[in-house]
């Protein structure tokens, strides 16, 4: 199994109950039930206020890097990724457990 971890840092000025920020809220969370590759699925906002806090998490698992490779090209992660790039930054860890 792998799992897939991605924080997400809103740019500065962006706040999250912009329209766009709501959609691409509400695009990642719908990916769980729209691509089988992925067996656990969770996101959401952090609740902590602390200056090195990532501000949106997503924790996930499929079965393999082929399954990771297909969740990723997905046309639904990809729209929910071009929705983020217009208004967040991330970074990614994958890794075998």
């Amino acid at each position: 199994m792998i799992r897939h971890l991605v924080l997400f840092k809103l740019n500065d000025g962006v706040g999250r109950d912009e329209p766009r920020v709501v959609k691409g809220v509400e695009a990642f969370r719908a990916l769980g039930g729209q691509i089988p590759e992925l067996t656990f699925w969770e996101c959401d906002w952090n609740i902590t206020d602390r200056p090195i806090a990532y501000d949106f998490a997503i924790n996930s698992a499929v079965e393999d890097t082929d399954a990771l490779q297909r969740y990723l090209e997905h046309p639904a992660h990809q729209a929910g990724v071009a929705q983020w790039r217009e208004f967040a930054t991330w970074v990614i860890a994958d890794y075998e457990f």
